[in-house]
């Protein structure tokens, strides 16, 4: 991966929560909420929290005198999903998940949503997960399936290969889409000390805007994306994020749009 891949500021946040939340993250919080849910934790350690999806939904559903540590490597991501606010009181921490601030065995759960895929090292970011569950406590993750069961943003990579076909963007492939084999998962669970072989559940939901332009933006503005696109030049931003619109249009409407995502949930067991 490429050092711009897990930056995570300026507009980027904002955009983020307001296009790419609703528009394909808010259908797993719930679903990894849910899963958490069924644990009955004292303590939960998110990692990777972002603008704060599976936090709001923690906070919203578990207990009050359940405690949650919403964290992420970028400072910027938590601004916003504090400015944002939740149901309750959260205690948010900037933190690195190869090197977690916390006392060995202090967590019943730790959630992570869309988030692996950008540890740089993810056997010793699970090794890390582990470290901080207490025995019998688990580790719960999602990650994208691949861009070809995901399809706006299948749209959108199309649209950009056809636009820069000498060096098209790969951020998407690299990053979010980019680890979702899974028996690469579970070797990398392993040799972050995970005994127990994990259960991977591969779940599809449906992707849903108010117009073509919404998942445009989104993933064009809203992520890590966007710095690949601006370095292709002037204006590059704005006219790759029109590609991309164009490209939903042609295939899902010019109108309120829909499309299919598809994602791995994993639970480990320490």
């Amino acid at each position: 991966m490429e050092q711009s891949d897990s930056v995570f500021a300026g507009s980027i946040p904002e955009l983020y929560d307001r296009y790419l939340v609703p528009l394909i993250f808010e259908p797993y919080a719930r679903d990894l909420t849910a899963r958490v849910m069924q644990r009955k934790p004292a303590t939960v350690l998110e990692i990777a929290a972002g603008t704060g999806v599976v936090t709001r939904e923690l906070a919203a559903t578990l207990p009050a005198s359940t405690i949650i540590v919403a964290s992420d490597l970028n400072q910027p991501m938590l601004d916003q999903a504090a400015a944002i606010g939740t149901a309750r009181p959260i205690d948010w921490r900037q933190a690195d998940a190869m090197q977690l601030p916390f006392e060995d065995r202090s967590f019943d759960v730790v959630a992570c949503q869309f988030g692996v895929m950008f540890f740089p090292d993810k056997a010793r970011a699970f090794s890390e997960a582990r470290r901080v569950l207490r025995p019998g406590g688990v580790f719960l993750f999602n990650v994208w399936d691949s861009i070809e069961e995901n399809d706006f943003i299948r749209a959108v990579a199309a649209a950009h290969d056809t636009l820069f076909p000498d060096a098209p963007p790969r951020f998407m492939q690299r990053g979010p889409h980019g680890y979702a084999d899974t028996t690469l998962i579970a070797q990398d669970l392993a040799r972050g000390g995970f005994e127990r072989r994990p259960e991977i559940t591969t779940l599809p939901a449906r992707s849903r805007a108010e117009s073509p332009r919404h998942p445009a933006i989104g993933y064009c503005q809203g992520s890590p994306l966007r710095m690949e696109l601006e370095s292709k030049g002037p204006g590059m931003l704005e006219k790759a994020t029109d590609a991309a619109a164009e490209a939903i249009a042609r295939k899902f409407g010019a109108g309120r749009v829909e499309g299919a995502i598809q994602a791995h949930v994993v639970v480990a067991e320490r």
